[in-house]
């Protein structure tokens, strides 16, 4: 079984949870997910079966859409819901206008300090690791995207709650923007619920529950491999070239690549200079750099 799942996460599973499920369902072993969505979010969590788990780090790398809770007024040690309480103090006063004025200061390309409780790692550690030692470390910023931000609802009261839409890149964490845009207001904040609508080309709205795989099965709803690259301009082989590309040999000749099938937000940053090679049929055959000037392309990932 080779493809990619598109999954509907439901609240209170972790993606190990799903990927377990599936591989179940499937009868395959080989299930990886395509970046972890947190036990208390729900949405799209993309899984790659087979070989196509060789795939799964080009979507991770793909820009994400999220719909965000965020109180205000309380504070949390994981920076969300699912946390210890570490301050409560009640901001009545605090309106829309104010959470809206602030909200350019997260938009565009931005530094991050990423959150105790995340899987980096820091000297071979990772980082929640050590927060359930009860050790706090020193951590980096990031330079992160946030392509858009905007504040789409809004719940006043002792403790306001703002509802966000977020399109931001690879490697962003909504819990410390929710955090931080507390911090930038002076009050208490944490990430109360998060919705993951979009990552790279898989939408919420083609997102499949785990209902429905039990039911219909996984190859009822097995996207194809080239999906889990949408983001990659095509370069179409002829048939002793695919031959070639799987026996190691990339195409010698030049090479015009069409546009990718999707280029959203940060589609282009996720590219670089890859390509997705595809047999006469359109399928996907392996995932090529174009090296140097000169157009040449070096095989990355080359599928059976």
């Amino acid at each position: 079984m080779i493809g990619v799942l598109n999954v509907n996460k439901p609240v209170g599973m972790t993606s190990h949870d799903v990927v377990a499920r599936v591989r179940r369902l499937a009868g395959e072993r080989r299930v990886g997910h395509a970046g972890t969505l947190d036990p208390g979010a729900t949405g799209v969590l993309p899984l790659c079966l087979g070989p196509a788990t060789r795939l799964a780090e080009y979507i991770g790398q793909t820009g994400k859409a999220y719909r965000a809770a965020v109180t205000f007024g309380i504070a949390t040690d994981t920076l969300d819901a699912g946390g210890r309480e570490t301050a409560r103090v009640p901001v009545p006063g605090l309106g829309a206008e104010a959470v809206a004025a602030v909200l350019s200061r997260f938009r565009g390309e931005i530094e991050q300090v990423p959150p105790m409780v995340s899987a980096l790692k820091v000297g071979g550690r990772r980082l929640y690791e050590l927060a359930r030692q009860g050790v706090e470390v020193a951590r980096a910023p990031r330079r992160v995207t946030v392509y858009r931000l905007e504040l789409v609802g809004y719940e006043p009261g002792e403790f306001p709650v703002a509802h966000l839409a977020v399109e931001c890149s690879a490697g962003f964490y909504v819990r410390a923007l929710a955090a931080d845009i507390g911090a930038a207001l002076g009050v208490p904040a944490h990430l109360s619920g998060l919705v993951r609508h979009r990552v790279g080309p898989f939408s919420l709205e083609e997102a499949v529950a785990l209902e429905a795989l039990e039911a219909g099965g996984v190859e009822r709803y097995l996207l194809p491999p080239l999906r889990a690259v949408a983001h990659l301009p095509v370069v179409r082989l002829a048939r002793d070239e695919v031959r070639a590309v799987r026996q190691g040999r990339p195409p010698r000749r030049p090479v015009a690549a069409e546009p990718p099938a999707w280029s959203g937000a940060g589609a282009r940053e996720a590219a670089r200079d890859r390509v997705a090679l595809v047999d006469p049929d359109g399928q996907l055959v392996a995932v090529a750099r174009r090296d140097g000037s000169g157009g040449a392309l070096a095989l990355e990932k080359v599928l059976p």
